[in-house]
């Protein structure tokens, strides 16, 4: 026993001075158990741990329950973050994204799982990140119910880390969300995004970054200019949910990489085209200060960003009055923003 103990020992130091810290993984694990247990449910049989994650759906409900999964990161977002020494945010615009992403389709999420890699593990920061994953699993009402941690030197820098997430959600197959019924003469109803949400960081920081320091407070956008790009990604799936239980919607985009245009027509059928009314809209502080610093054209800001349209709904007129109701129910504020042509 004294011969594998020293072995051991060896070698956890000899990794230790390869750049891993077993110690710090343990340390690691045993602060994030806490949240990741907060937003266990019901259905969670597996406790965090074990070799896999185990999960007992309620499928009682479901006339033919399909299930929908996506997997996403924050790209360059994690930089700013960084340089702010801020990251209990990152986990929750990751959740939120996948949230959005599956939930445009129509399914309710079950489950979401975290994949965390850095260049030198610090517990308490890989803690405080783990906790923005348990904030936005318990407002989305999912459960955390594993992930990975992963010790990277030589790959990443110190100090730098890239997170990643999976969620796995449910849709009736005959409530599935999918843009086949939208029609000429359909309307886009847009609702408003809380900023950059997670796109576009690449071209803000270099353009931004150049001009200002993350700690800068900035005039025209009224705020620290590191706090303003932290904004945390919205989720809407409170939103969706009112419109499911009121509306005929027969489209959702989450308005991502590529915009407004690339990703709502994604569920624009073949033969078919948007027509969008951008003045409808002013576009927020944040992507003026973008397009004025950078000297960027209408057409490259509507490529890359959001331009401050988050969510779009596609609708018939018909179904006007009754969208823009249940959006107010669920405390949001619907801009009829284009049509399909």
């Amino acid at each position: 026993n004294q011969f594998y103990q020293d072995g051991e020992n060896k070698l956890d130091q000899t990794y230790k001075a390869a750049g891993v810290d077993i110690e710090a993984g343990e340390k690691t694990v045993d602060k994030i158990k806490g949240y990741a247990k907060s937003t266990f449910n019901k259905s969670v049989l597996a406790d965090i741990g074990m070799f896999g994650a185990f999960y007992e759906p309620d499928f009682s409900g479901y006339e033919k329950p399909v299930l929908v999964s996506s997997v996403d990161g924050v790209g360059t977002k994690l930089k700013i973050a960084i340089e702010m020494d801020k990251h209990d945010t990152i986990g929750q615009d990751l959740v939120n994204h996948c949230v959005n992403d599956i939930a445009v389709c129509g399914a309710k999420p079950l489950f979401f799982l975290d994949y965390y890699a850095t260049g030198k593990l610090n517990p308490d920061k890989a803690a405080e990140v783990i906790k923005g994953f348990s904030i936005a699993c318990k407002e989305n009402d999912c459960a955390l119910i594993g992930g990975e941690t992963a010790e990277m030197p030589g790959l990443y820098q110190a100090d730098d880390f890239d997170v990643s997430g999976t969620i796995v959600g449910v849709v009736d197959k005959s409530k599935i969300i999918d843009g086949k019924r939208i029609q000429k003469g359909d309307l886009l109803v847009g609702f408003t995004s809380n900023g950059l949400h997670t796109n576009g960081y690449s071209l803000a920081r270099k353009i931004l970054l150049d001009k200002f320091k993350v700690t800068d407070q900035v005039d025209e956008i009224n705020n620290v200019l590191g706090d303003e790009l932290l904004k945390i990604h919205k989720s809407y799936l409170p939103l969706i949910t009112s419109l499911k239980n009121s509306v005929d919607i027969k489209g959702l985009s989450h308005i991502t990489g590529g915009g407004i245009v690339g990703n709502t027509s994604r569920i624009i059928p073949k033969g078919l085209n948007l027509y969008v009314h951008w003045g409808n809209w002013e576009m927020p502080a944040i992507f003026k200060l973008i397009q004025q610093t950078g000297k960027i054209s209408n057409e490259e800001m509507r490529k890359v960003f959001n331009c401050g349209i988050g969510l779009i709904a596609v609708i018939s007129k018909e179904q006007k009055i009754v969208t823009f109701q249940a959006a107010h129910d669920a405390h949001e504020h619907p801009l009829l923003i284009g049509e399909v042509i």
